[in-house]
């Protein structure tokens, strides 16, 4: 296998991972020192994706082109998933008048692949392709609760918890009790770790294989629903929109 690893795609990829929306625009410096390549090897790379017009360049900055897209909507068009989810999602933001979503997981983060949202928005900072860590979020705890204590405390060693507002979970043994607890339950409740006034509550989603292949998360603003209540009202609709999609599966 290694024979037929190719270095410089990984490095080209790591290039387009680079930016982000807190560094839409880099210049090959910045660049090197995100990815661990030398200036002159991130500007090559830069100026390969600026040919293949994947990336423009002002003279100073490199920024990525909507080409970009075509990458994601492979994966997209490529799988069932989100194509099966879409009228599910659609029915529970009916019945809800909430946000719902359905993502994966990818390495440590959770990816939104499909959503639907009302004519009031929960959060505009979140649509399909929205990347956020696991550890933080509903959806990313139940995406882990096949995974054994052992699995959980390997992540947790993985990862360097941020504290994205007041309520962020951050200590190793509160992160491992709420991977638990979701386990335990079934569901996951986020409320308000991720992004100040925004609660979330995920389900899992089982193929017939008995593989975990998803989450189906809805948000509310928080001054809207309490936690309580979103297991009370939403959680019902979420986990017949699990046995539904798993049906298809």
């Amino acid at each position: 296998m290694k024979r037929d690893f190719v270095g410089a795609f990984e490095k080209g990829l790591a290039v387009i991972e680079a930016f982000d929306a807190s560094d839409s625009a880099m210049t090959p410096t910045e660049i090197a020192a995100k990815t661990g390549l030398t200036r002159a090897g991130a500007r090559r790379y830069l100026l390969t994706l600026t040919q293949l017009h994947y990336a423009d360049f002002d003279g100073k900055f490199f920024r990525l082109t909507p080409r970009v897209m075509r990458l994601g909507h492979a994966y997209l068009a490529a799988t069932p998933l989100a194509r099966l989810a879409r009228p599910i999602l659609e029915t529970i933001t009916e019945k809800t008048r909430e946000s719902a979503s359905l993502t994966v997981l990818d390495g440590d983060d959770t990816v939104f692949i499909a959503r639907s949202n009302p004519p009031r928005i929960a959060s505009v900072t979140i649509g399909v392709g929205t990347r956020l860590p696991a550890y933080c979020t509903a959806s990313g705890r139940v995406l882990m609760i096949q995974r054994s204590d052992a699995e959980i405390a390997r992540y947790l060693q993985g990862v360097q918890p941020t504290a994205y507002t007041p309520k962020t979970l951050i200590d190793p043994s509160a992160l491992r009790d709420a991977f638990r607890a979701a386990r335990v339950a079934g569901y996951s409740i986020n409320d308000e770790e991720f992004e100040v006034g925004l609660r979330s509550i995920a389900v899992p989603v089982i193929n017939s294989r008995n593989e975990l292949v998803a989450a189906l998360t809805v948000s509310v603003p928080s001054g809207r629903m309490t936690s309580e209540q979103m297991v009370s009202e939403i959680l019902p609709t979420l986990e017949n929109g699990s046995r539904m999609l798993h049906s298809m599966l």
